[in-house]
């Protein structure tokens, strides 16, 4: 963590994975708490009851806050991996 003179944080350098997934609304970023890859099957919460649901994952970013593809307080979380077919 970087703090700037006035005293307040200017970056946080942790590493958090986010997946772009296919859901039944179309793609979406969430935080992944566990390692998963590009072609994997996931359960997602999606929707305004975040209802769970299979899908896919179409690619993964490794990002900081700073480069999150979405803002990290507002990204849903991955529920689990689910086996491949």
């Amino acid at each position: 963590m970087i703090h700037s003179l006035a005293g307040g944080v200017l970056a946080d350098f942790e590493n958090i994975l986010f997946a772009k997934v296919e859901t039944s609304e179309g793609p979406r970023w969430y935080i992944a708490p566990f390692s998963v890859a590009e072609g994997e099957n996931v359960l997602a919460p999606v929707g305004s009851a975040g209802r769970l649901e299979p899908c896919r994952v179409l690619r993964t970013e490794l990002c900081t806050r700073q480069t999150a593809p979405v803002p990290v307080n507002r990204a849903r979380t991955l529920e689990k991996k689910l086996e491949n077919d």
